[in-house]
C-alpha cells in the first residue's frame, strides 16, 4: 500500500473521489461532510446540515453537485461552488445507507434500512420509482457502470438485480402516438418502472456489499458471514462462482479494481484485503492496529482508492506507476507492459527490445523500479523489490530491429539497489550486511566493499562512483580507494537527476529538491507543498521538474517559476531546447513544446548575457508583472524600465534605479503632488539641484525651495523668494528668507512690521543698527527691553556656502549596456545639442505660479501701482529689480546621455559576504554577523548542538571584527570591516579573511595558566581554564598545516585534564564513600597528563589507597611513581617507604573497579573504566570516550557535541580546504 493521504476524524461511513479534481467527500458518523484536497492534503470546506450520522455521499459526474444521505431519513443536494444545500428529498422512513448519481441520467439511487430503494430526478426533485422486495435493512444500492442496471444487498442475505430499462424508456420523450398512448395505458394501470432480474442466494449472514464488474458481467458481495462471493449473469440467469475466505469479521465493503483484475475488500477485522480475479486467492492484506474499515471508494480515472476507518479515512495506491526507465544518449529505455523498450528522442519511434520475466510472487508492486543501461555492453539492470529485493541482468541482442519477441536469458541476484558502476562492471547493495558488491557482465563477484554507514539505496555518481542514499544524509563513496569521498545532510530523497557534464546533481524528496554540486556542496533547496514526481537538466544548466500538477524550472540560484500546468503527472526523460519528453504513468512517450522564453530571460541575467536580454526586449516576447517584479527584486530596476508602458510603474522603477530624467518625464505625465515630492526627495540624494529646484517649484513648496537656495549659495534666487514671501503677506517666510540672507535690516523691518517691537530693537541693538534702534527706542517709551550685561552677543549670520549654485559632484562613469543599449530603441535619429545638455534649464520661479494662494491676494498687489508705490517708499524694496519670468518649462537632464553620464554608482558585495562567500570555518561566519551558517557548520564538522557556552564568544568574534568611524555630525555612522591583514603562512595578506579575537597564542597562554593553577591545587579554577579552553578552540583560526596539528593536540591535552579535574573535584566531594574515593583517584592516574601532574596525580592515589588498607594497588602506584624519576627527595623516599611496607602484605582490603593491568580509558560521564575490547562511544569533537548508554547525549566533558554523532571533523584553518 503507497499512502498518499490519510486524515484523523470522528469514524468515516461514506467516501467519494471527484472525477476530475483531486478532491474526495468524507461524510462522518457525527453528520459532518468534509470536502478535502488529497494532493495538498487540505481540508476545502465542511457539510453540517445533517442530524446524525451520515452515510452515504457522492459527487456527480460533470455538475458542481453532491449528493448526501443519513440517519435523519433525509437526502440532501449540494452545491459545492455556492458551497450550500439545494434541496432536500424526503420519502424514506428510515436511515439512509448508501446514494448515488446515476452516469447519464438524471437519477439519484438511495438505500434505506426502510426496507426499499428508492430513485430520485433530481431536476424535478421527485420519487420516480420505490423497488420493493428486500425485507430487511438494505445497505447498498449502486446503478450498473453501463447498462440499466441496479444490484442490492440487504441483511436478508440475499443480492437483487434490477431492470430499469422502462425507467429510462419512460424518460425519453415518444415521437410516436402509439407509443404514447401505451405509456399512458401502462400509468393508468400501474406498468412497473424496475422489476428484479435475479435474486441472489447463498450468504449465511446478512449482504453489507454488492458491486458491479466495471466491464464483465460479474457482481462481488460482501456480508457479515465473513466471506465474499463472486458472481457470474447473463440476460436469464446469475449464479455463484466462488467464494474468497480470509477475512476475520464481517465484511463491510468490497469492489473490482477498475483497471486491473483483482477485488479490493475492508472489514470490521481492521483489515482490508486485495484478490486475485482469476486465481481467487488472497494476494496481499494490510492492517490496522485499532480501527475498523467500513467503506471503499474508486477513482473513476486514476489508481486510486479510499478507505474509511473509525479515526478517519486514507487514500493510497496498490502499485507504482512510476515506469522505470534510463535514458542513453537520444535514446531512452524503459519498461511497459513486461516489455523493455526502447524511443528515439529524434525519430519518436517507439519499439519493443525483448520481453521481461514475470516475477513468480502474486504479491502487488513486484515490478521494476529503476533501470540501469550500459550503451558500450547493450547490458540492462533491472532493479525490484521481489523478494525483498533483487536485480535482473539482460544482454539485449544488437540486430533486434524493434521485434523484441524472443525470450532472452536473464542473471539474476539479491540485492536492494543494482546501478551500472562502468562500462562492464555493475554494483549492487547487499543492505542485510551493509556491503556494496561489485559484479561483471557474468553475474560474477568482482569487489566486495564495507559502506562505513547503513546504506538503503545506491545512485549513479560517475564512473567507479556511487551515490548512497540513508535516511538523513547521501555520500559519494569510491569504489576504488573505498573511501567516502563526500557527504551532505539533507531530508529522505527518492530520486537523482544528476546534470549532462556531471557538475550538478538534482537529489529529489517527497516535498523537496535539494541541489548540490559534485562535491555535495549544498548550492540551495526548493520546497513544494505538492509532491514531486521527476526531474531532468537542460543543457543550460536549468533543472526542469515536475510536480503532480505543474511542470516547472529552476535556474542556478535556486529561482523557480511554473511553465506550465499538467493534467495528469508525467515523468520527464530529457530535455532538448524547447522540448520536453516525459512519460506518462501508462509507459506513453509524450514529448510537450514548452516556452522557455521566461526561464532563459533570467538565466541570460543571472549570466549577464546583456546581448540576449536586449534581443528578448527588442523583440518584446516578454512582458508582465512577474518578470518586472522579478527584476526589481534582482536589482535590475533598469532594465525593467523598458518593459513598462504605465507611467506610475515606469516613474517607481526610474527612482529605484535612479534614472532621473525618466522619472522627470514620467511626473509630468502624472503631475501628482506626491510624486513631485519623492522626485524632489530621489534628486536631493543625487546631489541633482536643478531638478530638486523644478520638483519644489511645481509643488509650490516655497519653505523647502528656500532652504535649498541657502545651501546651494544661490542668493539671487534667495532675495527673489523673500520678495515672493512678502507678495504673498507671509511673515513668517519674510522673516526665515532675510534670516538666510543674512539681512539684518530686513529682519527688523519684518519684526517691526509685525508689531514685536521688542524683538526689532533687540535685533537692531545687538547687530548696530543705532537708528533704527533709537526709533524703535521711542516707540517703546518705558518699555525698552534691558539688555543682558557683560555678555557679548553672538550674531545670527548665515554660513558662506561651500559650492554655489551648482550640482554636487557626482560619480562620472561610462553608461551600461542598458543605458546605452535600450534607451536607444525606438527613438529618432535627430537629437538635440549637446549645449543645450549642458546649459542651466530650470527657469527662474514665476511670481505667476503665487497668484490664487491662500496667504494675501497678491493678484491686487501686482495690478495695483499705487500698492506696489507704497510698499517702495515704505521698505526701500524696488519691484522693477523684480524681473518675472515666463511660466516653468519642464528640465531636461544636465547630464550627457550618449556615452557617459553621472548615475549613482551601484553598491557593491558587502565585505562580511566576501568573508563567507568560499569559506567553511565557523569563527569566519561568526565573524561576519552570519551565525545561522556558523551554528550550521559546527552541527555538521563536530556534532555541536548545545551553543550557549558559544553565545558571549560569537558576540566577541562579531565586535572584534567591526569598527566604526564618524565623518561628519550629520552624516550616518560608517561601519568598517577588518580585515586580517599581513600573514607569514600567505607571504602577505590573507585574502578576505576577517580580523579574529581567538587566536592560537592567546590558547597557548590559557593553557600556561591551566597548567600552573593545577599545580597550585586550584582544581575549580584549572577546571574553568581546560574547559574555556576546549569551547575557543572551534572559533579559532589558524593558518598553517604545524598549527592544525597543534590545535588537534592541545583538545586531546584539555579533553584529558577536563576529565582528570572533574574527578578529582568529585573524589573531594565524597567524603562517605572510601571505595569511590580510591576509584577516582586511581583513573587520575590514568589520564594523559604532565609528568609533574602525573607524578601529584600518582602520590595522592598512592596516599588514599594506603589509608584504605588497599596495599596491592598503592603498591602499584608508588612503582609508577619511583619510575618517573620525581626531582624532589622527599617524593621519592615516601613512595620507597610506602612500596616496603606494602609488599609485606600484598593484600586489598576492598575490590575496587580497577584493573591496572588491563588499558583503559575513563567514561567522561559516568567514570567507570572502559577496557580494552569492550565497546564505546565518543564524542565527535573533544574524543572522549562514553558506554554505549551515553549514545545521543550531551558530552559531559566538552559541554558542547553530541556523543555519537556522525560529523566530517574538525576545520580550523583555510590550509584545510586547500
Amino acid at each position: 500500500m503507497l499512502t498518499k493521504f490519510e486524515t484523523k476524524s470522528n469514524r468515516v461511513k461514506g467516501l467519494s473521489f471527484h472525477n476530475k479534481r483531486p478532491w474526495i467527500l468524507a461524510s462522518l458518523h457525527t453528520g459532518v461532510i468534509q470536502l478535502w484536497d488529497y494532493r495538498v492534503g487540505t481540508l476545502i470546506d465542511k457539510f453540517d446540515e445533517h442530524e446524525g450520522p451520515v452515510r452515504g455521499v457522492s459527487f456527480h459526474y460533470s455538475q458542481p453537485l453532491f449528493v448526501s444521505g443519513g440517519d435523519d431519513y433525509l437526502i440532501k443536494v449540494w452545491n459545492y461552488k455556492l458551497r450550500r444545500c439545494l434541496f432536500t428529498l424526503h420519502g424514506h422512513l428510515d436511515y439512509i445507507r448508501t446514494v448515488q448519481f446515476h452516469h447519464e441520467s438524471p437519477w439519484i439511487l438511495s438505500s434505506s434500512d426502510d426496507q426499499t430503494i428508492r430513485i430520485w430526478n433530481w431536476q424535478s426533485r421527485t420519487c420516480i420509482s420505490v423497488l420493493t422486495g428486500h425485507n430487511h435493512y438494505v445497505m447498498c444500492a449502486l446503478f450498473h457502470p453501463k447498462e440499466d442496471l441496479v444490484v442490492s444487498a440487504s441483511l436478508d442475505q440475499t443480492i437483487r438485480v434490477w431492470d430499469i430499462g422502462a425507467l429510462r424508456k419512460k424518460g425519453v420523450s415518444p415521437a410516436d402516438d402509439s407509443l404514447r398512448l401505451s405509456e399512458m395505458n401502462s400509468d393508468l394501470f400501474g406498468g412497473v418502472d424496475a422489476v428484479v432480474k435475479y435474486v441472489l442466494e447463498g450468504h449465511d449472514r446478512g449482504v453489507n456489499w454488492a458491486a458491479f464488474h466495471p466491464t464483465l458481467p460479474l457482481i462481488v458481495s460482501g456480508a457479515d458471514d465473513r466471506q465474499i462471493k463472486l458472481w457470474r449473469m447473463n440476460d436469464t440467469k446469475a449464479w455463484e462462482v466462488d467464494t474468497l475466505r480470509g477475512h476475520g469479521n464481517n465484511v463491510s465493503c468490497v469492489m473490482f479494481h477498475a483497471k486491473q483484475d483483482i477485488i479490493v475488500s475492508n472489514s470490521e477485522d481492521k483489515s482490508i484485503r486485495v484478490w486475485d480475479v482469476t486465481k481467487r486467492i488472497g494476494i496481499q492484506t494490510f492492517r490496522r492496529e485499532h480501527d475498523r474499515f467500513w467503506v471503499l471508494a474508486f477513482h473513476p480515472e486514476m489508481n486510486l482508492l479510499a478507505a474509511g476507518h473509525d479515526s478517519g479515512m486514507i487514500v493510497f495506491k496498490l502499485e507504482r506507476e512510476r515506469p522505470a526507465f534510463s535514458v542513453s544518449g537520444d535514446s531512452l529505455y524503459y519498461v511497459k507492459d513486461r516489455f523493455l523498450r526502447i524511443y528515439d528522442f529524434f525519430t519518436q519511434k517507439d519499439s519493443q527490445v525483448i520481453p521481461i520475466r514475470r516475477p513468480g510472487s502474486l504479491i502487488l508492486n513486484q515490478g521494476p523500479r529503476t533501470l540501469s543501461f550500459s550503451p558500450t555492453e547493450n547490458a540492462a539492470l533491472l532493479s525490484s523489490d521481489v523478494d525483498g529485493g533483487c536485480y535482473e541482468l539482460y544482454i539485449l541482442p544488437k540486430d533486434s530491429n524493434g521485434k523484441g519477441d524472443a525470450l532472452q536469458d536473464v542473471m539474476r541476484g539479491v540485492g536492494g539497489s543494482a546501478v551500472f558502476v562502468a562500462r562492464n562492471r555493475f554494483a549492487v547493495l547487499d543492505k542485510i550486511n551493509n556491503h556494496v558488491i561489485v559484479k561483471n557482465l557474468k553475474n560474477d563477484i568482482v569487489k566486495k566493499s564495507s559502506l562505513p554507514f547503513a546504506a538503503d539505496a545506491i545512485f549513479y555518481a560517475g564512473t567507479g562512483n556511487l551515490l548512497c542514499r540513508s535516511e538523513d544524509r547521501v555520500v559519494i563513496f569510491d569504489l576504488q580507494q573505498r573511501i567516502v569521498l563526500c557527504d551532505l545532510q539533507i531530508p529522505f530523497i527518492k530520486y537523482v537527476a544528476w546534470s549532462s557534464d556531471m557538475e550538478y546533481v538534482a537529489l529529489l524528496g517527497k516535498h523537496v529538491i535539494i541541489v548540490a554540486n559534485k562535491k555535495l556542496v549544498h548550492q540551495f533547496t526548493i520546497h513544494e507543498t505538492i509532491r514531486v514526481k521527476s526531474g531532468a537538466w537542460d543543457d543550460n544548466g536549468v533543472f526542469i521538474y515536475t510536480t503532480l500538477n505543474h511542470m516547472k524550472y529552476c535556474l542556478p540560484n535556486g529561482d523557480s517559476g511554473i511553465i506550465r500546468t499538467l493534467d495528469v503527472p508525467l515523468y520527464i526523460t530529457k530535455v532538448s531546447r524547447n522540448i520536453v519528453c516525459c512519460l506518462d504513468r501508462n509507459g506513453k512517450n509524450c514529448p510537450i513544446s514548452v516556452d522557455p522564453t521566461e526561464y532563459m530571460f533570467k538565466l541570460s541575467l543571472l549570466k549577464k548575457k546583456y546581448d540576449k536580454i536586449m534581443s528578448m526586449i527588442k523583440n518584446s516576447q516578454l512582458f508582465g508583472q512577474a518578470i518586472i517584479a522579478y527584476l526589481q527584486q534582482k536589482g535590475f530596476p533598469e532594465v525593467a524600465l523598458h518593459l513598462v508602458k504605465d507611467e506610475r510603474t515606469r516613474f517607481n522603477l526610474a527612482l529605484e534605479c535612479g534614472n532621473i530624467q525618466t522619472a522627470v518625464a514620467s511626473a509630468n505625465e502624472i503631475d501628482e503632488k506626491d510624486h513631485w515630492y519623492r522626485l524632489g526627495v530621489e534628486a536631493l540624494r543625487q546631489g541633482n539641484a536643478s531638478i530638486v529646484e523644478y520638483a519644489y517649484q511645481k509643488t509650490k513648496n516655497f519653505e523647502r525651495l528656500s532652504f535649498l537656495y541657502l545651501i546651494t549659495g544661490n542668493i539671487q534666487k534667495l532675495s527673489k523668494m523673500m520678495r515672493i514671501a512678502e507678495i504673498k503677506n507671509d511673515v513668517m517666510g519674510q522673516f526665515h528668507n532675510s534670516l538666510y540672507l543674512g539681512d539684518i535690516h530686513e529682519r527688523v523691518r519684518v519684526l517691526e512690521k509685525a508689531g514685536h517691537l521688542p524683538l526689532a530693537y533687540i535685533t537692531a541693538s545687538v547687530h548696530g543698527l543705532k537708528e533704527d534702534a533709537d526709533r524703535l527706542g521711542k516707540e517703546l517709551g518705558d518699555n525698552i527691553p534691558s539688555l543682558p550685561k557683560g555678555k557679548v552677543p553672538s550674531l545670527l549670520i548665515p554660513p558662506a556656502p561651500v559650492l554655489s549654485c551648482a550640482d554636487w559632484p557626482l560619480l562620472r562613469v561610462m553608461t551600461g549596456i542598458f543605458e546605452s543599449g535600450l534607451d536607444n530603441i525606438g527613438k529618432a535619429e535627430n537629437e538635440e545639442d549637446d549645449d543645450a545638455l549642458d546649459a542651466d534649464w530650470v527657469e527662474d520661479l514665476d511670481i505667476d505660479d503665487v497668484i490664487g494662494m491662500q496667504n494675501g491676494t497678491v493678484e491686487i498687489l501686482v495690478e495695483n501701482s499705487d500698492a506696489i508705490e507704497g510698499i517702495d517708499e515704505e521698505g526701500g524694496w524696488d519691484l522693477e529689480d523684480l524681473e518675472l519670468p515666463p511660466e516653468v518649462a519642464t528640465p531636461k537632464a544636465s547630464i550627457n546621455g550618449h556615452s557617459a553620464g553621472f548615475i549613482t554608482p551601484t553598491v557593491g558585495m558587502p565585505v562580511s559576504q566576501i568573508w563567507i562567500r568560499d569559506s567553511s570555518l565557523p569563527a569566519e561566519h561568526a565573524a561576519a554577523g552570519n551565525f545561522d551558517t556558523a551554528l550550521r557548520l559546527l552541527t555538521r564538522q563536530l556534532g555541536i548542538k548545545n551553543f550557549t557556552p558559544l553565545k558571549p564568544m560569537f558576540l566577541d568574534l562579531y565586535v572584534g571584527s567591526q569598527s566604526y568611524l564618524r565623518a561628519f555630525d550629520s552624516a550616518p555612522v560608517i561601519s568598517i570591516e577588518i580585515e586580517k591583514g599581513f600573514s607569514e603562512t600567505y607571504g602577505g595578506s590573507v585574502p578576505h579573511a576577517p580580523a579574529l579575537v581567538f587566536n592560537f597564542s592567546r590558547l597557548d597562554e590559557k593553557l600556561k595558566t591551566a597548567y600552573r593553577a593545577t599545580t597550585d591545587g586550584k582544581f575549580a579554577e584549572a577546571l574553568r581554564l581546560f574547559l574555556n579552553i576546549l569551547q575557543s578552540i572551534p572559533l579559532t583560526v589558524v593558518y598553517s598545516r604545524r598549527e592544525v596539528d597543534e590545535v588537534k593536540e592541545m583538545i586531546l591535552l584539555a579533553k584529558e585534564y577536563v576529565i582528570g579535574l572533574k574527578m578529582e573535584v568529585m573524589r573531594k566531594e565524597i567524603k562517605d564513600d572510601m571505595t569511590r574515593q580510591q576509584e577516582l583517584a586511581a583513573y587520575f592516574t590514568h589520564c594523559n597528563l604532565q609528568t609533574v601532574h602525573l607524578r601529584l596525580a600518582l602520590t595522592n592515589a598512592m596516599t588514599i589507597c594506603f589509608k584504605a588498607g588497599n596495599y596491592m594497588t598503592a603498591a602499584n602506584f608508588s612503582r609508577r611513581l619511583l619510575e618517573s624519576n620525581p626531582p624532589k627527595e622527599i617524593q621519592a623516599k615516601k613512595a620507597r617507604q610506602v612500596l616496603q611496607a606494602c609488599e609485606k602484605n600484598m593484600k586489598d582490603a576492598t575490590d575496587l573497579n580497577y584493573d591496572f593491568r588491563n588499558p583503559f580509558v575513563v567514561c567522561g560521564a559516568t567514570y567507570v573504566p572502559i577496557y580494552h575490547g569492550q565497546k564505546g562511544v565518543s564524542c565527535p569533537y573533544c574524543g572522549s570516550r562514553f558506554v554505549p548508554s551515553i549514545e545521543g547525549k550531551l558530552c559531559t566533558v566538552c559541554d558542547l557535541a553530541v556523543v555519537g554523532a556522525d560529523t566530517s571533523g574538525l576545520r580550523c584553518s583555510p590550509s584545510q580546504v586547500r
